[in-house]
């Protein structure tokens, strides 16, 4: 299927999110506490599973082909110290919860309302867990990188189209539970696939292979410090995690250079 004009996937894509979250939010009210409990635990492991694929693409020939047989868990361990050291500095998680009470705050003048400052924290820790983790499922993987600079590319956003189909029943979950969160992630989904787009529409292949899975690896590592924070186990500050997907791809442009 090809686009009508580049950017048309990411508009499907966002418009999909948007959709399944507003179906999720509607619904998400209706259900009782402990079916929401259930719901969280079941989006919990389903995101490790997703963590889990993703990480392996660590063993991918390309990535292996590029920076040599012992180098790509280095390149992923390197990412993440790096991203994670940038991250701390940079206070993300920090910033991100800041924004989650703006918006908290915004969606109570609206609604019933502020209930204190321990219901209050609890709204942030809940924006936070459903933007992060929607923002990482929809905007980490091939699908998204490929897709994106295909759409830029004028090949067509078939790849797209199927991420969008995808997206829509996950937004859906995921809204059910963690509410405005996830539906602010379709923003997140519009910055990153907007930009990979006008990248491929501007500078052609501009990510190999390689880079794709490295990214992608990295990404399924912070997809399991999400889903460690879905299941209670231990609160990982993914958000300073997050600019370890903008190192990987650098780092292994570096070690190829170097071999």
């Amino acid at each position: 299927m090809d686009g009508a004009f580049p950017g048309l996937g990411t508009v499907v894509n966002v418009v999909a999110v948007i959709a399944g979250a507003c179906l999720g939010m509607l619904a998400g009210h209706r259900l009782p506490g402990r079916v929401r409990d259930v719901v969280t635990d079941c989006l919990g492991l389903v995101t490790l599973l997703v963590a889990i694929l993703s990480a392996l693409d660590v063993t991918s020939p390309a990535l292996v082909s590029a920076v040599g047989s012992g180098a790509p868990v280095l390149v992923v361990l390197g990412s993440l110290l790096v991203g994670g050291i940038v991250g701390s500095l940079l206070r993300i998680e920090q910033r991100l919860e800041s924004l989650a009470g703006v918006v908290q705050r915004w969606v109570q003048r609206r609604g019933r309302g502020a209930d204190g400052d321990a219901h209050g924290h609890a709204e942030r820790e809940r924006f936070i867990e459903g933007w992060l983790t929607a923002s990482l499922l929809f905007c980490v993987g091939p699908l998204t990188i490929l897709g994106s600079l295909s759409d830029g590319l004028g090949r067509g956003i078939d790849q797209l189209a199927l991420k969008s189909a995808l997206d829509f029943f996950a937004a859906v979950a995921f809204a059910s539970t963690f509410g405005v969160g996830v539906l602010l992630s379709a923003v997140s989904v519009a910055v990153v696939q907007g930009s990979l787009t006008l990248l491929g529409l501007t500078l052609g292949e501009v990510v190999s292979e390689a880079q794709v899975a490295a990214l992608t690896a990295v990404g399924g590592l912070l997809l399991v410090g999400i889903a460690l924070r879905l299941l209670n186990i231990r609160q990982i500050p993914v958000g300073d995690l997050l600019p370890a997907l903008a190192v990987a791809p650098v780092l292994v442009s570096v070690v190829d250079l170097l071999r």
